[in-house]
């Protein structure tokens, strides 16, 4: 109804964005999740992508002291085409491991897009629960319900809905609260690998953690051949081996601690495979003491896994979207919040144009200001005032103008302005 005039302080990237034209602006842009993208939307990270550094370093390094000071000797010991098989093997399988690390953390996992607007009420064939529907007898709008009933495999599975995607939630999914995105068969959130892990990816981490297994039990294994052959050259015990070649005592170490922690990560995910199951399942649900809806037997949830066909992402991060200067200045400013963390607590949703939340603060400064407007107004024996500085008072400027209109609250200033101007 009252058109909000932009404040008149704008940044210089704030004014590009509101003149850029709308069709240059895509899906990633404009995404209202946590994401990090790179390489214009192609490349998918969750919030905590700075981890994957990380895990590269705790794979590569190890890897590298092994080439450095460990393969050198095992060539010359050994035959040299056997020596240097094994370290061609061993690169070659970092390098099999880090495109799995890639293929985990980089890529859609399975985020369900968000709706523009909250669903019917029978939208689909689903149930709504009987005691909801007595509960909601006389409303005269019902609210939606927080759970209905989907049947799968013949067993009777609730589903919830998500306020934040405006959807219920298919069955499986679970809302990431790093994300800040429903993604289908939600497994967990890994910090090494900066994602959720989920339908499109889960595959990938399997081989991930499973490859990283075998690649550590693989440099333990040289290691301890170099430590035999130090002995036999030298007719020494183990610790005079390894004083002998410090690096490879601290990977033997190392490999041992990191092959428990990834191997009892693998037999883990093995077992959920099995039986069907996903981690977040696992710890909530406990189906051990009851059916679990989704097991359908050993042979198929294993074919399920790794020999089904990856579905579609259901996201296109490249399309391009249509958006008014409106939207496009709220875009604007929600990213201009997320590089910096002492703006004021302004959240602005650009798919439905909501209303602008506003902190405490900024709305009792802005009811403060109308209402010492209307105090004077209301006071019969304070003195009218015309120079210019009491003008300015009497003003509103843009910034709070703007603020005032989020609330409904410039119409009634206005009257008043006008009552006092009849005065």
């Amino acid at each position: 109804m009252y058109e909000t005039p932009l404040p008149a302080q704008l940044s210089d990237s704030n004014r590009r964005i509101i003149d850029t034209s709308a069709t240059t602006l895509r899906v990633y842009q404009v995404w209202k999740g946590s994401n990090r993208f790179c390489l214009g939307g192609r490349l998918v990270f969750g919030p905590d992508v700075r981890s994957i550094f990380l895990t590269i370093s705790l794979i590569v390094i190890p890897v590298i002291l092994f080439c450095a000071f460990v393969s050198q000797r095992l060539i010359h010991e050994l035959d040299h085409h056997l020596g240097n098989l094994i370290v061609s093997i061993l690169i070659i399988f970092t390098v099999y491991d880090l495109i799995l690390l890639l293929l985990t953390s980089g890529r859609d996992p399975g985020i369900i897009p968000r709706n523009l607007h909250p669903p019917e009420l029978e939208e689909d064939g689903s149930t709504m629960s009987t005691d909801w529907l007595g509960s909601q007898s006389g409303v005269g709008v019902p609210s939606l319900p927080p759970t209905k009933d989907v049947v799968v495999n013949g067993v009777i599975v609730k589903v919830k809905y998500c306020q934040t995607c405006m959807l219920y939630r298919p069955p499986r999914c679970s809302h990431c609260s790093i994300c800040n995105n429903c993604v289908e068969r939600f497994d967990h959130h890994c910090p090494w690998v900066g994602q959720c892990i989920g339908k499109r990816n889960y595959r990938f981490f399997f081989m991930f953690v499973s490859s990283t297994t075998i690649l550590c039990l693989y440099v333990f294994a040289l290691c301890w051949v170099n430590i035999k052959k130090i002995m036999d050259e030298y007719h020494s015990n183990v610790w005079r081996a390894f004083l002998k070649s410090p690096v490879s005592g601290i990977l033997i170490l190392y490999t041992f601690v990191t092959a428990w922690f990834v191997g009892g990560l693998t037999v883990f995910h093995l077992y959920l495979i099995f039986t069907n199951q996903t981690t977040y399942e696992n710890f909530r649900y406990r189906y051990d003491s009851k059916m679990n809806p989704y097991n359908r037997g050993c042979v198929r949830n294993i074919f399920e896994i790794f020999f089904s066909k990856i579905p579609k992402s259901k996201n296109n991060f490249r399309a391009k979207v249509k958006l008014d200067s409106s939207a496009l200045f709220a875009a604007s400013i929600s990213l201009a919040r997320t590089m910096s963390p002492e703006m004021p607590k302004t959240s602005f949703d650009i798919e439905m144009g909501k209303r602008q939340a506003v902190a405490a603060e900024d709305f009792e400064e802005i009811q403060s200001q109308i209402d010492s407007v209307g105090g004077l107004e209301r006071c019969g024996t304070q003195p009218r005032h015309t120079n210019q500085g009491d003008k300015a008072n009497w003003e509103m400027s843009p910034d709070i103008r703007m603020l005032a209109a989020e609330f409904g609250m410039e119409p009634s200033f206005n009257d008043r302005q006008k009552v006092r101007r009849g005065h």
